[in-house]
């Protein structure tokens, strides 16, 4: 890249700066090569960076952790909305539609709340790998898995908040992540969780959007619910809201711009 290339740092799933995730948005006015994305993820040195292109039918996105091109990622894609409206490159109502790795993906503003659209990816029940329950350092009562991740049910919220993987095993699991979870203590939540993708480059992802496309539809049929709300008990933690709707997943959270700048390579 030959010129300056501006870039967003948004604190997705978060209505102040420094809580939920942070995401990178570059704002790219072509095609990028994609060795030349991946350093760029490296530099920034986040969960994710999204990498929007105008198309006449909306906009191409892609996301890179500091390891590798991932097929989905949501609070990249709500950092990236939040960019496009905040630098007034989509109208305030207009809606965000985004062709990724994953299909189209739309994203809208909804009182103060940004919505997306995004695929459900059900999990089904499957037996723990070996050495689960010693690499998150407690025994799940459930353990079931999708196209992405395994996902880890305990039974309390407690064990969810106290859990120290060991990294580098879970690194050898065949999966991009592991999904822990429980049901909420507290009256304001419904679900827990805590994702751990060490595979993928992020050992801990402060707030994970695409990990509630799995864990919408898993609470939903515990809950018999159709709209939920989770809590991503990081340190840096996160509020998602979920509605399911058939095959798909409404996934909604806030969003903050904290910096704005130049990326010059």
């Amino acid at each position: 890249m030959s010129r300056a290339t501006r870039i967003i740092q948004v604190d997705a799933f978060a209505d102040e700066p420094f809580k939920g995730n942070p995401a990178a948005v570059c704002l790219l006015e072509s095609e990028a090569e994609e060795a030349w994305m991946q350093a760029v993820a490296r530099e920034m040195n986040l969960s994710e960076t999204a990498f929007p292109v105008r198309r006449a039918y909306g906009y191409s996105l892609r996301w890179f952790t500091p390891a590798a091109e991932v097929d989905l990622c949501g609070h990249a894609t709500l950092g990236t909305a939040h960019a496009l409206w905040e630098e007034g490159l989509l109208a305030p109502d207009e809606t965000a539609r985004f062709h990724t790795r994953s299909g189209l993906l739309t994203a809208s503003r909804s009182g103060g709340w940004i919505e997306m659209d995004f695929p459900s990816k059900p999990e089904r029940e499957a037996d723990a790998p070996e050495g689960l329950a010693a690499s998150l350092g407690a025994r799940p009562v459930y353990v079931g898995r999708n196209q992405f991740d395994y996902i880890a049910l305990f039974e309390d919220e407690a064990v969810v908040r106290g859990l120290a993987p060991d990294f580098t095993a879970l690194r050898t699991l065949p999966v991009r992540g592991v999904i822990a979870t429980a049901p909420s203590d507290s009256g304001e939540f419904d679900f827990v969780s805590r994702f751990f993708a060490p595979a993928v480059g992020v050992d801990e992802d402060p707030v994970t959007g695409s990990a509630h496309c799995c864990l919408a539809p898993f609470w939903s049929r515990r809950l018999s619910r159709t709209e939920m709300t989770g809590y991503q008990a990081s340190a840096r933690g996160g509020i998602v809201k979920v509605r399911t709707a058939g095959d798909r997943v409404v996934i909604s959270g806030r969003a903050v711009t904290v910096l704005r700048g130049e990326l010059l390579g």
